[in-house]
């Protein structure tokens, strides 16, 4: 059976994030590992204790999945993406603090590095987000960048999953026809996988006028989205590059889940759909 990986660390977000897990792992139907990873001289017999006590806590949640955990000693990013790895789960989990203050960019960096290590897509939520609604509305933008489709695929799998509507957003960071004709043409290919798929969907398109980070959330906010699905790797304007990548300002500003997907080499553009 497949695995979802959570990262817990006994904080409000990694709560958050076990709980969101179960829900997932219910309807992919896959097994849970949840994952500690402890300093070198933390005792583990109280960690152990505590996290079999929250463990018997929500085995009522669970629907013929299993919820077990690992302990690991290490740097946590390069932790996680190591079991995400030995587990080939399909999915890794990770709760993280509300920013505010100086811990801001350090967090910020924490966050990336997990998402740049980590073999298979992240799921990163924020303790501050509302998850007192449904999964109703996941936002997937698109540009002009060769990898941006790659990410449909993962989006589709929870839109079908939970019932959500994609919210497609075309995204025009420049103002040469050409370009703004393959963000149409890559859409369109979204389009079609969709219908194909019986997904809902709604498509919009917005002129960049300034940050690309900051258009998008403004846009999944207007939509109350509840998940963002961005590349890793994403295309660059000028603000980006001065300001960090898309996904760095993403996980750094949105306090709307993100799903992020590292991009994958293909043959040919037909392996895209």
């Amino acid at each position: 059976m497949s695995k979802v990986v959570v990262g817990f660390d006994f904080s409000t977000g990694s709560a958050y994030a076990v709980d969101l897990a179960i829900d997932i792992a219910n309807r992919w139907q896959s097994d849970i590992r949840l994952v500690y990873v402890k300093e070198k001289k933390e005792d583990e017999a109280p960690v152990r204790a505590e996290i079999e006590r929250r463990n018997a806590g929500v085995a009522h949640l669970l629907k013929g999945v299993k919820l077990e955990y690992v302990l690991r000693q290490g740097n946590p990013a390069e932790q996680l993406a190591r079991q995400a790895e030995e587990d080939n789960a399909v999915l890794l989990i990770v709760g993280t603090h509300g920013m505010s203050g100086t811990k801001k960019n350090l967090l910020g960096r924490n966050r990336y590095r997990t998402v740049e290590l980590s073999p298979v897509p992240v799921l990163l939520v924020r303790e501050d987000f509302n998850f007192n609604k449904a999964l109703e509305n996941i936002v997937v933008p698109i540009d002009s960048s060769d990898d941006t489709r790659q990410k449909v695929a993962q989006a589709a799998a929870f839109a079908k999953s939970f019932g959500s509507t994609i919210r497609l957003l075309g995204l025009f960071t420049s103002t040469a026809p050409s370009v703004r004709q393959l963000v149409k043409n890559y859409v369109t290919m979204v389009q079609r996988h969709l219908d194909n798929n019986s997904i809902n969907y709604t498509t919009e398109y917005i002129a960049v006028k300034g940050n690309v980070t900051t258009d998008t959330i403004e846009y999944a906010e207007r939509v109350h989205a509840d998940m963002i699905a961005i590349m890793t790797e994403q295309e660059n304007t000028l603000s980006n590059l001065l300001m960090g990548t898309f996904a760095q300002q993403m996980l750094n500003q949105s306090t709307i889940p993100v799903l992020t997907v590292r991009p994958k080499k293909v043959l040919a553009d037909t392996a895209q759909y």
